[in-house]
């Protein structure tokens, strides 16, 4: 039996975070949304912070409205969040781990601590038909309480085997991909739907394709860097060509 198709969801947030930097409204993130469907994504994921650092509230009430593709709506699961998500109706709803300090998401969530809240947050999206996804540490402890909270789908945070390849830490690169491996597959076990993403490029993305039972990768730094060199179209298909390459791996 075939793995199942690999759906690319592409994150829109620093085109966003590029028109803030100057004011106005280039480089325009619904733009790159309809340009990335138009290349072959499969979806756009836009994560719609606290402090508004990039994407912002009317980024994403366009996005839900001028997008032919599944948005996929990244968010801390606070009440003022909720309550925006409540209004715009994503497809989905990915609860990520957020801090002021931070770069960028730099872990899953504790869905173990906040497995009580998480719960009734899930509820509440999942009540008004919205597709709630959890974005989580490969480990089975966060599996399991990911499948206790309710969540359809977790979002595998692929960050930490990434950054031990870019520092060339072989072992640590190769547990990390281990307990990716172990993660997804109880995650199928488990009937939940298997995502992943966090500092994917060309190769780790053809790599991590040949796992079966991750149906959808998430990727949005990496393709809009490549896109100041080949332009965002050909940064989606030469993305689109290794994740199938990858694909053709799996087994």
């Amino acid at each position: 039996m075939s793995a199942p198709h690999l759906r690319l969801g592409v994150n829109v947030d620093h085109v966003a975070t590029v028109r803030n930097a100057r004011g106005g409204a280039h480089p325009d993130p619904v733009r790159a949304a309809l340009a990335a469907i138009a290349a072959g994504a499969d979806g756009i994921t836009a994560h719609l912070r606290e402090d508004r650092r990039h994407i912002r509230d009317e980024d994403m009430a366009r996005l839900k409205r001028e997008i032919s593709k599944p948005l996929n709506f990244e968010m801390a699961a606070t009440d003022e969040m909720v309550a925006i998500a409540l209004r715009t109706r994503p497809h989905a709803s990915c609860l990520v781990p957020e801090k002021r300090s931070e770069r960028t998401t730099e872990g899953g969530l504790d869905v173990v601590t906040a497995h009580d809240h998480l719960k009734l947050v899930a509820a509440e999206l999942a009540r008004a038909g919205v597709r709630v996804s959890l974005f989580i540490e490969p480990s089975l402890e966060a599996l399991e309480a990911s499948k206790s909270i309710g969540a359809p789908v977790v979002e595998l945070h692929t960050g930490s085997w990434c950054d031990a390849l870019f520092h060339g830490e072989v072992a640590k690169a190769d547990h990390e991909f281990g307990r990716i491996r172990v993660a997804a597959a109880r995650a199928a076990e488990l009937g939940i739907e298997c995502h992943a993403g966090h500092g994917l490029d060309f190769d780790t993305a053809r790599k991590i394709a040949a796992l079966p039972q991750i149906v959808e990768l998430n990727i949005g730094h990496f393709l809009m860097g490549e896109a100041i060199f080949l332009g965002l179209p050909e940064a989606i298909r030469k993305m689109r060509a290794a994740m199938e390459e990858g694909r053709g791996r799996a087994g």
